[in-house]
């Protein structure tokens, strides 16, 4: 038997087409993207009805062929040919249907509400809601979208402004056909069901290059996927539009002034500390500087800054990236997150040898950041000498304006948090009723809450001297400090925050 014969599937008992005929139409190649076909050796040839022929080299390969009806909800005639006619058929014909000038490598797929009216051939259900979902959580200014398979149904999520809503609720028989749609942007394993994969997509929405990063996630029912949003044109990276108290926006941006030291940025996950790093990094970003980052993941690509993607899986730690960037002749530098002792030696060691380091941790506050790092290990002394602030940070929904309301709490409420009223008692407060303006939610938007501690002398004999972080923490408030609580208790008076989410977001 020659290895090129095209012969009939006894899967099918259809004849093998010609080489000839061996071609598709461009619109019957949208179905199964280059991709996919180079990689599984299928190229799509005709469609009839609800029929869609596919040559294959292995046509009894029933795993592939249910992830063919899976990405194309169509049913898969199988059709036998030859894997090097396949591998020449495949590349001529993905070539001829892309325009000059395109390329896998530049693709850029178009998201829009627009499309879902189109009905052009190849655009099946699961290709056009898809484009639909990803078009509408971009056009509300969502960060994430959840798809989340459940026994009988699938439920679409949003976060928006902060919280988690549900939109819509998809025929459960599309679950599948979705994630596999999904996983394809991303270029993810389709066929692997069974480990959590990550990857990126990168779409035009109303004419904008959005980025998607994708995590799947095997469940009880199915993958859930987390898509975080990624879009720049809406991240405004300006510290002083953040909405600081006026005494800790000068210290920060004296900190990031300074040719060399260390800036800390502080919170849990969600909490908008890249946001401050990228934005410290905007201000910095000038063609005198080497600035140079070590991300995971990057989230944003900016133009005269050198970034590293971690991957641990290789070696390309943060500490081993770190001391690369030590030999590259760098000014500022930026470390995603200290995780050890290794990577946060090295970062102080940078900071006190000549270059400005950015970086986060995860620590409830300002005040436990420099503990937090002499318990890890780091000497006492090097912190406090190579610190010059540290920033912990909060979000919490901004009340919209178009329907924001006056509400009451009890007086017992109000003095239980230490929030005065006037002199009758009383003292405006506010929520947000619901509108149009904000889809029923009360918010637009969110708002940072801010606690910046400068490394003074007295902070930093308190360091040197081990004293706890409650110690350091009334130092720092005594010299003018404002905690998380006390910055959204201020933004609570003027309308912009809400008490419970202040309440539910600080620490006491």
């Amino acid at each position: 038997m020659h290895g090129d014969a095209m012969t009939p599937t006894s899967a099918t008992d259809t004849p093998a087409p010609s080489r000839e005929r061996l071609a598709s139409d461009p619109r019957v190649l949208r179905l199964i993207p280059e991709e996919f076909a180079s990689r599984h050796l299928v190229l799509p040839l005709r469609r009839a009805g609800r029929t869609l022929s596919v040559a294959m080299a292995d046509p009894s390969d029933a795993a592939l062929i249910d992830d063919l009806k899976f990405l194309t909800q169509f049913e898969i005639e199988a059709v036998r040919a030859g894997e090097n006619t396949l591998r020449q058929r495949i590349d001529r014909s993905y070539e001829a249907a892309t325009p000059r000038g395109g390329g896998r490598a530049e693709e850029v797929a178009e998201a829009s509400p627009a499309q879902a009216d189109s009905a052009e051939a190849g655009e099946e259900p699961a290709v056009r809601l898809i484009n639909d979902i990803l078009g509408d959580a971009v056009h509300r200014g969502a960060s994430d979208i959840h798809f989340e398979p459940y026994e009988t149904e699938l439920r679409v999520r949003y976060r928006l402004d902060g919280r988690l809503r549900e939109i819509m609720r998809p025929p459960f028989r599309m679950a599948a056909a979705l994630t596999s749609r999904l996983k394809i942007l991303a270029d993810l394993n389709i066929a692997e069901r069974r480990i959590p994969q990550d990857g990126r997509i990168r779409m035009r929405v109303a004419g904008r290059v959005i980025d998607f990063r994708v995590s799947t996630l095997p469940t009880l029912f199915g993958e859930k996927v987390v898509l975080r949003i990624l879009d720049r044109d809406r991240q405004a990276f300006d510290l002083e539009s953040f909405g600081m108290e006026a005494r800790a926006e000068r210290a920060l941006l004296a900190a990031i002034a300074e040719t060399s030291g260390m800036v800390l940025v502080t919170g849990p996950t969600g909490s908008g500390k890249t946001t401050t790093l990228y934005s410290a990094l905007a201000r910095l970003n000038t063609p005198e500087a080497n600035i140079m980052t070590a991300e995971d993941p990057v989230e944003y690509s900016v133009e005269g800054i050198n970034q590293v993607q971690i991957r641990p899986k290789i070696g390309l730690t943060f500490a081993t990236t770190l001391r690369a960037f030590l030999r590259q002749d760098p000014n500022i530098l930026m470390v995603g997150e200290i995780r050890d002792r290794e990577t946060g030696g090295i970062a102080v060691k940078a900071a006190l040898t000549g270059h400005l380091v950015l970086s986060t941790l995860h620590t409830n506050d300002a005040a436990s950041t420099a503990t937090r790092l002499v318990d890890m290990g780091i000497e006492a002394f090097n912190v406090a000498v190579a610190v010059k602030v540290i920033t912990a940070q909060r979000l919490v929904g901004r009340i919209c304006p178009e329907c924001r309301v006056e509400t009451n709490y009890a007086p017992e409420i109000l003095n239980s948090v230490g929030l005065e009223t006037d002199r009758r008692g009383k003292r405006a407060f506010y929520c947000g009723a619901g509108c149009g303006s904000c889809g029923g939610s009360g918010y637009s938007g969110r708002q940072g809450l801010y606690e910046v501690l400068p490394m003074s002398p007295a902070v930093r004999r308190l360091v040197l001297a081990g004293a706890s972080s409650e110690e350091i923490e009334r130092c720092a408030v005594a010299e003018g400090m404002v905690t998380l609580r006390q910055d959204g208790f201020a933004k609570v008076r003027r309308g912009i925050a809400t008490l419970e989410d202040v309440l539910r977001e600080t620490p006491a």
